[in-house]
């Protein structure tokens, strides 16, 4: 195992699947303890298995980012279980009910909005403040898309919103926290091969005539090299990177 996050603790929230899950092992290869919160504790555990099979260190809480109480009981329990918190990835997040919007219905926005964007508020609020407690500087990568800040499709009105809400967030967090020594940035994944890049009712064949005619190089993204990304952010490679947006996306938003 690489030490790039050697005696570093890695938060990673949806870290219970997909590119949340690739993320935390990616952090627990290279060395750092991973902390993978979500809402499914049986998914939750099936990444810790992994990681814990692969020789790497992981807890796992499940936690609701959009509900205060939740994100602070996740720190606190970071705090206590581990001492240290030195890098977080901001990842959990949700499609929603897609629609035209004068047809979403208040719900369906206030859902996707309370995750995407208001979870990663919340996250980074407890976030930040125990970084600046500590003392030592901190990492935060927070997942949003390419769809919202760089590319716009119809019918997700709230999803476009929400997650470029997060990429102004970041760049605001990043002005606020620099002189902590926290940096904060964003990655911004375009399609990737993950369940949610099928559209209802789709197939292996449509999705790949769909991904070809869409994306320049003619594939999805895989969630290793969504991974890759962010590790890359996180780590001392980047230190000169403070409040930017990463698009992964094949060349989708070109």
């Amino acid at each position: 195992m690489a030490d790039r996050f050697a005696d570093k603790v890695a938060l990673v929230t949806g870290g219970g699947s997909g590119i949340g899950r690739a993320i935390a092992l990616g952090f627990a290869a290279e060395g750092a303890t991973a902390v993978v919160a979500g809402r499914s504790q049986e998914t939750l555990d099936e990444t810790v298995a992994l990681i814990e099979s692969a020789g790497g260190a992981a807890s796992a809480q499940v936690t609701d980012v959009s509900k205060a109480d939740d994100v602070e009981s996740l720190i606190a329990t970071i705090k206590e279980r581990h001492g240290g918190l030195h890098i977080a990835c901001n990842n959990a997040g949700t499609v929603g009910k897609g629609g035209p919007v004068d047809e979403l219905e208040e719900d369906v926005w206030d859902e996707v909005l309370a995750i995407n964007l208001t979870g990663t508020w919340l996250c980074m609020k407890h976030e930040i403040a125990w970084m600046r407690e500590q003392g030592s500087g901190g990492s935060i990568v927070n997942v949003s898309s390419n769809i919202g800040a760089h590319v716009i499709r119809p019918r997700m009105g709230a999803y476009a919103a929400s997650k470029a809400g997060v990429n102004a967030l970041t760049r605001v967090a990043a002005l606020d926290c620099i002189e902590d020594g926290i940096r904060v940035n964003a990655v911004s994944p375009g399609a990737t091969d993950t369940p949610l890049s099928f559209r209802p009712g789709e197939t292996h064949e449509d999705r790949a005539k769909r991904i070809d005619a869409a994306i320049p190089m003619h594939r999805l993204g895989t969630v290793e090299e969504m991974a890759a990304a962010v590790l890359w952010t996180a780590s001392s490679d980047a230190e000169f990177v403070v409040g930017q947006d990463f698009v992964i996306d094949g060349g989708a938003s070109v």
